[in-house]
Formats: C-alpha cells, structure tokens, sequence
C-alpha cells in the first residue's frame, strides 16, 4: 500500500507544475515585448499562493537528499580483508565440491567481491587452491591439535578432548577432513598439492609425538612406545575413521572411531593411571 508522505509528496509537485506552468504562460503572455521576449517574472504578482508551495516542495526534496546522504558509504578498499574473504570462501566451496569441482563464480559471490579482486591477489584458481592450505586449513589444523597439546600438562588427556569433541553431526560426517578430502584428491595428479598436504600432516605428527615425548619425561605416558610410531598410528586410525564415517555417511561410524582411538589413547597411560573408556571391547 502506498505510503501516505509519498502520496503527499506526488500530489504536491503535480500542483507546483500545474501552477508554474499556468502562471508562466499567463506572465510571457501580459509581459511579452515587441520582439516576444519574456521579462523575468513575478510570480507572486500571479500567484500568491505558489511561493508557499514551491518552499513545501523545496523542502520535501531536502529532506529527501538528506535521506540519502544518510546512507551508509560504500565500504573503503581493505585488501587483506578482500583476501581473507576470498580464502574463506573458496575453503568452503573447495570443501563442498572439492578442488578440482570448486566453481570460481560461487566463490566471488560467496566472497562479494570481483574477478578482478580475485586476480589481484591470486594468479590463478591453482594459486587460490595452494593458498587455502597454506592459509586456511594449516591454520584449522593447528587450532585444533597443535595449540592444545602444546599447552597441555598431559598430552594423553589432550588428545582424548580433541577426539571426544570432535562434530557428530551428520553434515559434518558427510563432508570428512578437509585435509584429507584434498590430500586424496590431489596429490596423486599435483605436486604442489601434495608437498603442501604433507606438510600440514607432518606439523600434526610432529606436535603429537613432542607432545607423548614430554609426557615420558613427566611420567604420565608410558617409557616403552616409541612418539614417532605412535603419532603415526594415531593420526591413521582418526583418519581412517574420517573416511570411514564419510563414505558410509553415518555418525554412527564417527562414534565407534571415538570410543577405539580413545581408548587406544587411555592404553598409552602407566598402568597406575588409566582409566576405562565406555565401550571399549
């Protein structure tokens, strides 16, 4: 329904026409020389009433650039901020779809920005790619497992946290590990895939087993295993799990893998320390 100012508003500048229109033929008319020019007008002479209504006209067009002016300015340039957007969203579209599948026209309209800010800050969609993990999942990843064992005072206790949080939920098991989606996917046809991806796993394997190594030294993991083997195996059977739960889509799987990597976690402890894990067996 039409709002009752804009109504207002119409109806006045229909009536400032009308009356300017009908005044200044009335003026050239009486006022026109002998050449029939017309003199520069008076139209309060003409119409007392039209100076009021002009002012009211004159006044709601103010009113109506002041609005406007009051809007929001366009955002300034922030070119990190624009990189930023641009990592995020193609992380998420690479996540969906996968590399190889990720839609470069999604990713700008996920980000807001242009082709030309994409190509700005990155060559090409292989750069943009290479960038996400350096970026983006690297720093996911060390979130997750390396700051929280670095500052653990039992790494074992560490681990078993960030296993047990880990999301159950059911789009999440059907999306997998962002890393080893794209490890899978590209390593065996891109090199600088694949030296990037094994850099982000070695960064986990080495947080882990420096973790275990300094749980030996305070006693609270067990002398006879070895960090390096161990922080392997762990990472394996997580992942395995990963996929596992991804290819059959049910969090049920994610749930199993829990319960046995924990409880294979709780095994790492002196035997004076260990506690059982439900569902163990």
């Amino acid at each position: 329904m039409p709002d009752a100012n804009g109504r207002a508003h119409k109806l006045v500048c229909r009536t400032v026409k009308v009356r300017v229109c009908t005044t200044v033929t009335a003026f050239c008319s009486a006022t026109s020389n002998r050449r029939g020019l017309c003199r520069s007008p008076d139209f309060r002479r003409f119409s007392p009433g039209l100076t009021l209504v002009i002012r009211r006209c004159i006044l709601v067009g103010m009113l109506a650039i002041r609005k406007r002016s009051r809007r929001k300015p366009a955002t300034s340039r922030d070119p990190e901020r624009t990189r930023g957007l641009l990592l995020q969203a193609a992380f998420e579209e690479i996540y969906r779809s996968g590399y190889r599948s990720a839609d470069l026209d999604a990713i700008l309209a996920a980000a807001g920005v242009t082709k030309g800010a994409l190509y700005y800050h990155f060559d090409n969609k292989e750069a943009l790619g290479y960038a996400v993990v350096d970026e983006i999942i690297a720093s996911n990843l060390h979130r997750k497992w390396v700051q929280p064992l670095r500052n653990a005072e039992n790494p074992l206790d560490a681990l078993v946290r960030i296993i047990q949080s880990e999301s159950l939920k059911r789009e999440d098991v059907q999306l997998g590990c962002p890393l080893l989606n794209l490890s899978q996917e590209m390593s065996g046809i891109d090199e600088g895939f694949r030296k990037r991806t094994a850099r982000v796993y070695k960064h986990w394997h080495d947080a882990m087993a420096e973790a275990l190594r300094k749980g030996q030294k305070h006693k609270v993991v067990r002398s006879d295993i070895n960090p390096n083997e161990t922080a392997t195996f762990l990472m394996a059977a997580w992942e395995g799990y990963v996929v596992l739960g991804k290819n059959s889509q049910d969090p049920r799987m994610m749930e199993s893998g829990q319960r046995r990597v924990s409880g294979q976690i709780e095994s790492l402890r002196p035997a004076r320390g260990r506690t059982r894990v439900a569902g163990r067996g």
